[in-house]
């Protein structure tokens, strides 16, 4: 069996020295408050996914009006016992960065009252759970690792809660040979620039460039045109796989999951009613690292007890998606157009055990889960190895597959929404 052989990264305990060394170095006080708030700000990011990663539902008037933080109940003052907890400020953006754009969404998808339309669903829908979290009276928020002030001198964090994944795809892709269409276009790059220059604007971002912010941009485009300019701040990204080393790195950003959009499995760990091998459904097609799909297809589409298809992502797709993985053993989670795939997160919900062939991916939480407890991890050259693949899955034990199923059953709620 061929699992992931580096060991999860773990918090190594301080050097006394160094520390003492470091602090009695000559730094500028901009450079120690970096280097705090960079750490403080993943420890606090891990907490808040961890905990608060799903949706909660608003009345869809508030979709009516600009947010106010008087209408969410932010406390005017920090409690005693909250001291311990990580304060942050999440901006009152303009509606255009976040409500207007789910408006513009469904307008563009011929909705005749935009106002009452919700968040669509979608891979990327992190935005929308951290900013429904966040936007909970603090009353309902009893039990969360962070406190929400509206006093920008007491935070910690700056939250930014622009939608930018949503906006990458407020246009529906037209097909070939379709008429142009007469109204005005919704541009993302116009949305990106806009924010940065609203940014620039706001005191607390110009103090320190931004190094206190939390910025999500959780599709692999997202935010795109203007990284450079907002590449000082925490980024909430799926991976690193468009973005530069200068843009960001392990040392400041944080891994995010994406949501899964299949059905989660209730029923209790077994092999019993798995009596597939290994199952994929995505798009055979993919870019980049993820070229390495249909040269998987072609090795596995005639294996027996393997299901390998391509399915686009429709409510079908996902019905037929959600069947196959509830019904085998190992789910494939090849690259996409970068290192990760949202396939994963499905094989997670699903009990699936995963099978990820992705050179170089980084995972969310990597610091709270061992993911070797619960995936498999194969280099793409060993996979396209002729019958690699179905002969090492076909060795692993019963046993050792429960073993998987009970991890993934502990660690799924980590994934979760509804």
């Amino acid at each position: 069996m061929s699992e992931r052989s580096s060991k999860i990264r773990k918090p190594k305990s301080p050097n006394r020295n160094a520390i003492a060394q470091f602090s009695m170095a000559r730094k500028s006080s901009l450079l120690k408050q970096t280097i705090v708030l960079s750490a403080f700000s993943i420890l606090a990011i891990y907490a808040l996914l961890n905990t608060f990663f799903n949706p909660t539902i608003f009345p869809s008037s508030l979709f009516a009006e600009h947010h106010s933080r008087d209408n969410f109940g932010f406390p005017g003052e920090v409690a005693k016992s909250d001291v311990n907890k990580v304060k942050i400020f999440m901006y009152d953006l303009p509606k255009k960065f976040t409500t207007g754009i789910i408006e513009q969404h469904a307008l563009a998808r011929g909705s005749k009252d935009a106002s009452q339309a919700k968040y669509p669903g979608h891979q990327h829908m992190g935005e929308w759970h951290l900013f429904s979290d966040l936007n909970r009276p603090e009353r309902d928020r009893i039990g969360s690792p962070l406190i929400k002030v509206d006093d920008p001198d007491e935070a910690d964090l700056f939250y930014v809660p622009v939608f930018s994944s949503l906006s990458l795809i407020v246009n529906p892709i037209r097909p070939a040979g379709a008429e142009p269409v007469s109204v005005p276009q919704y541009s993302d790059e116009d949305m990106q620039e806009q924010l940065v220059k609203w940014l620039e604007k706001q005191v607390y971002w110009r103090r320190n460039r931004g190094r206190d912010h939390v910025i999500i941009a959780g599709d692999p485009n997202a935010l795109y045109r203007v990284l450079d300019k907002v590449k000082s701040a925490i980024l909430l990204l799926s991976d690193f796989g468009r973005v530069r080393p200068d843009q960001g790195s392990l040392v400041k950003d944080v891994i995010i999951p994406y949501a899964h959009r299949i059905n989660t499995y209730n029923g209790d760990i077994g092999v019993k009613d798995r009596k597939t091998l290994l199952f994929f459904m995505g798009n055979r097609y993919r870019k980049d690292g993820g070229k390495i799909r249909d040269l998987l297809f072609q090795m596995l589409e005639n294996e027996e007890d393997v299901i390998i298809k391509h399915g686009t992502q429709s409510r079908e797709s996902r019905r037929a998606a959600s069947r196959g993985m509830h019904t085998s053993k190992f789910c494939l989670n090849p690259a996409g157009d970068t290192p990760s795939a949202c396939r994963l997160f499905d094989a997670i919900v699903s009990l699936c055990v995963p099978v990820i062939v992705s050179d170089g991916i980084e995972l969310p939480f990597e610091y709270n889960i061992d993911y070797t407890k619960i995936a498999i991890f194969v280099g793409t050259t060993a996979s396209l190895k002729p019958g690699y693949l179905v002969k090492m899955l076909r060795k692993i034990t019963t046993k050792r597959i429960l073993e998987y199923q009970k991890e993934l059953k502990e660690v799924s709620s980590c994934f979760m929404h509804y």
